[in-house]
């Protein structure tokens, strides 16, 4: 299918000039797309968005995840624009923020006080500050196999785009395997009473082994470390409740964010009462200065998070996106397997949180077939770094992704056969994130 992007690598170039690597989020560079093929977004709605030059495609992995209502959902936005009228931030807290704060503790009971924020990396840090003043212990502990948590440099640090932050900061960030209480355990003793928490995600594409979560928790506990959840994709997308209340294991804090406001800025860190108030003005000890943000409670992001809970709980929107997940992943894989390419297009994960995976001759991660793989989507209309699925999303959506995922199979079969996929990709291959040099 014919398809015009010179709008779009315009407005990719104007964006360039005026904000550092084009867009404000990495995953959304212009590097993650093929050459030339970077659309930039005009509007959309459900699971639909066109780009500056008019092209419409189906669209996955919504906003990041954070979009898992689809876009501009009516009872969002109709909660949205009520508040607007009213004001969106006093110089006290507003009524919307009780609501809000209630609003979340019914949906996840297992926590006991909640504080909004703007974004995910403003909670998961105020969780470990959190976690450092309590203990009075250096350390953090991150699952080194989960690929994200903050922009800040505690995180940051154990990339490869470390620059700008001094060694010592690093030195104070340790990791552990997922799925491996022993080796946390030699960790944990390596680092005897320095650890503060352990902060990881409870499930990613798999759920995790049995009595993992149970036995991490215990082994924290018993090492004098909290336990952390970050259930900033987790959150709602795999349970209302969380992870935490799918897998019946309770952590001292987790986070929470994306699909909490399907697109509206709101995150939220919640927990144990007794550490939470450690940032309040109700307890004797040392203060903590916990999270302060001008924009933390204005009252249209919060109003957006009441409406997705609420329709969450009401149209069973969890159990929706696992139906529809199912759907596309089986469809997805009886096409690669027409194409001869179930070994190299491989569909993981959860049926709500779907990922693919493309792989080279010589079954190895190839960011050159992915080029390829998502070249030919954008061709044909999808568009996506994932097969993550919005609610808003119908089954003729699903079955046309499925017709154009077997188009991009019959290319990377014909890819594989002529042993250089160079040919096949239009120029240069699109790159990782978290990379020194550009």
């Amino acid at each position: 299918m014919t398809k015009s992007f010179a709008n779009s690598v315009d407005a990719n170039k104007r964006l360039h000039h005026v904000v550092p690597g084009g867009a404000h989020t990495y995953a959304k560079g212009e590097d993650q797309y093929p050459a030339e093929m970077a659309p930039v977004i005009s509007h959309g709605l459900g699971a639909h968005v066109w780009d500056v030059d008019g092209n419409e495609y189906i669209e996955y992995g919504s906003g990041l995840r954070a979009v898992s209502l689809g876009h501009a959902h009516p009872k969002v936005i109709e909660a949205v624009r009520r508040e607007l009228d009213r004001g969106s931030n006093f110089v006290r807290p507003s009524i919307v923020e009780l609501e809000a704060a209630e609003r979340f503790l019914e949906s996840v009971p297992t926590a006991e006080m909640v504080k909004f924020a703007k974004n995910g990396s403003d909670a998961t840090t105020a969780a470990v500050k959190l976690a450092r003043a309590v203990t009075g212990r250096p350390l953090v502990a991150i699952c080194s196999d989960h690929a994200f948590f903050s922009i800040d440099d505690w995180f940051i640090a154990r990339t490869p785009m470390d620059a700008g932050i001094p060694a010592e900061i690093g030195d104070l960030t340790v990791g552990f395997p997922y799925g491996d209480l022993a080796a946390t355990e030699e960790m944990l003793c390596r680092y005897n009473g320095e650890v503060a928490c352990l902060i990881l995600e409870a499930a990613t594409q798999y759920d995790p082994p049995e009595g993992y979560l149970e036995g991490l928790r215990d082994l924290a506990h018993r090492y004098g470390a909290l336990l952390i959840f970050d259930e900033m994709i987790t959150g709602f997308r795999l349970s209302a409740s969380g992870a935490q209340g799918l897998y019946g294991v309770t952590p001292d804090l987790s986070t929470f964010g994306k699909a909490l406001g399907n697109g509206f800025a709101v995150s939220a860190l919640a927990g144990r009462r007794d550490l939470m108030e450690r940032g309040g003005l109700r307890d004797s000890r040392e203060r903590v200065f916990l999270l302060s943000t001008t924009h933390g409670a204005e009252t249209h992001a919060l109003a957006a998070a009441i409406a997705v809970m609420d329709i969450y709980e009401e149209e069973g929107i969890t159990d929706r996106l696992h139906q529809l997940g199912e759907r596309l992943a089986a469809g997805v894989r009886d096409v690669a397997a027409a194409a001869g390419v179930e070994d190299h297009v491989v569909v993981r994960g959860r049926p709500s949180n779907m990922v693919f995976a493309t792989l080279d001759e010589n079954f190895a991660p190839s960011q050159p077939y992915r080029t390829l793989f998502l070249r030919e989507l954008i061709l044909g209309g999808v568009i996506g770094p994932s097969f993550v699925v919005s609610s808003a999303l119908t089954d003729a959506d699903i079955d046309r992704t499925v017709e154009v995922v077997a188009q991009a199979c019959t290319m990377y079969r014909k890819a594989l056969d002529a042993s250089d996929v160079n040919e096949f990709i239009g120029g240069r291959p699109v790159k990782p994130v978290f990379r020194r040099f550009i």
